[in-house]
């Protein structure tokens, strides 16, 4: 990926199209939402795929994410609450939460900050 410079922040020209990125959210998006939208897609991803996998048959899935931010050290992001809401039918929660756990030993996005943010998951079963 070769970044660069706009009149507003960055650019980067990607396979989809060209990704916006500024300190101000009217000129693209923020570097703090991509990264939080980095984790929790990607948790959700391999999530779904660990689903599909076991057969394991949904309607829909949602992630909540709330991002504590510190504005003692530069609004570093200190903690991720990711919310999943998973609605279908005949919904096992433990075994969600098990898939869930698996899931997130498996994301490479969650994996690369562990040691620097603090990522908690959550589970919601909405029964259809």
């Amino acid at each position: 990926m070769e970044f660069k410079m706009s009149e507003n922040g960055m650019d980067v020209d990607l396979e989809y199209g060209t990704l916006h990125i500024s300190g101000k959210s009217e000129f693209g998006f923020r570097p703090f939402q991509l990264l939080v939208a980095s984790i929790s897609s990607c948790s959700a991803m391999v999530f779904r795929k660990i689903l599909e996998k076991q057969r394991i048959t949904i309607d829909d899935l949602r992630v909540k994410a709330n991002v504590t931010r510190n504005p003692d050290k530069v609004n570093r992001i200190e903690k991720i609450e990711l919310h999943f809401i998973v609605i279908g039918k005949n919904l096992n929660e433990n075994k969600l939460i098990k898939n869930l756990h698996l899931a997130r030993k498996n994301c490479a996005m969650v994996r690369s900050v562990e040691d620097s943010i603090n990522i908690e998951e959550s589970l919601e079963c909405v029964h259809v």
